[in-house]
């Protein structure tokens, strides 16, 4: 049955009265240290950090995958620990993905995605042990980690023939992406100016067995995939502006798919990571919501400059 699409912006009547947080606030960012580092591949950068809340579970689980223009210059996986431990005191396991990046050997394309697969094929892997709650996950990315996150909701259209297909992995439907710039194809312009980012970096270069990039690299292109995303932006986001949000909410309903749009009031880039910021109780809200309705669906079928900031 088609998904009907939400789009919704929720904004408060009266604009948060702290001052929008900077990059220095964000890179300034810190929070628990996790329960386990757990290592997914033999590279520096390919491990998880678990945050386990306290009692007998099962325990939902929130996947966070850091931005950072996809590069290793803005840090990333230590920022999150901020939403990491707020998280865990709300009951919710988490499953911190640190992953290689386009300056690191192996990242881009096409190690980038599949450190993604790896990542959660070891999240399921740790399940029993860690007595997590497979059947409600969600994946909650920032910026570079929006466009992965709403990958890993595409991935089983990803067509037989690219080497990140895959025939058994974790279903993952249920998505917040905070100020994502997923849409690589119709957001190519607004990426390099706000990245520096370069398709060939993010999707690999056109060869003759793989003459669309984006074939299997563009989120935007992977639905219908029976997933609700809910896109989250501060109103006074510049990195990904909330035009963006409701573009993608739109492509996803036009596919099939459940998408809604969650405007920050005067929030910027770095205020929707942060436990600390007015912006979080309605960021909370969107994980919280969006675990709620994580059942998994059944699949889809197969379809054959300088940077700125995070």
């Amino acid at each position: 049955m088609k998904l009907r699409s939400l789009i919704l912006s929720a904004v408060l009547p009266a604009a948060a009265s702290a001052a929008p947080m900077q990059l220095a606030d964000y890179m300034a960012l810190s929070g628990p240290a996790p329960d386990a580092h757990v290592a997914y591949g033999p590279a520096p950068s390919q491990y998880a950090e678990l945050f386990l809340p306290q009692g007998a579970g099962p325990f939902p689980v929130a996947v966070l995958v850091h931005g950072g223009c996809w590069t290793a210059k803005f840090g990333g996986i230590t920022q999150l620990r901020n939403m990491a431990g707020a998280l865990r005191a709300r009951g919710i396991a988490v499953w911190n993905v640190e992953y290689r990046r386009v300056d690191e050997a192996g990242g881009g394309y096409p190690g980038m995605y599949q450190d993604m697969h790896a990542a959660l094929d070891t999240l399921r892997a740790q399940a029993g042990a860690h007595r997590l709650d497979l059947g409600r996950v969600v994946a909650v990315g920032h910026s570079a980690g929006g466009q992965l996150v709403q990958w890993i909701a595409g991935r089983e259209r990803i067509p037989a023939g690219s080497v990140l297909h895959r025939q058994q992995m974790l279903p993952v439907r249920a998505v917040v992406s905070l100020g994502g710039l997923a849409d690589l194809r119709r957001e190519r312009e607004l990426i390099k100016a706000s990245c520096g980012r370069d398709t060939p970096e993010l999707a690999g270069t056109p060869s003759q067995d793989r003459p669309d990039v984006y074939a299997d690299t563009n989120a935007a292109e992977l639905m219908p995939n029976g997933s609700h995303t809910i896109l989250v932006t501060g109103e006074l986001d510049t990195i990904s502006p909330p035009r963006v949000a409701h573009d993608y909410a739109a492509r996803a309903q036009a596919a099939g798919d459940r998408a809604e749009v969650v405007i920050l009031p005067g929030a910027s880039h770095y205020d929707e990571v942060a436990a600390t910021s007015p912006a979080w109780p309605q960021v909370l809200g969107a994980i919280e919501r969006a675990l709620a309705q994580s059942k998994p669906a059944a699949p889809a079928a197969t379809a054959a400059a300088s940077p700125k900031a995070p």
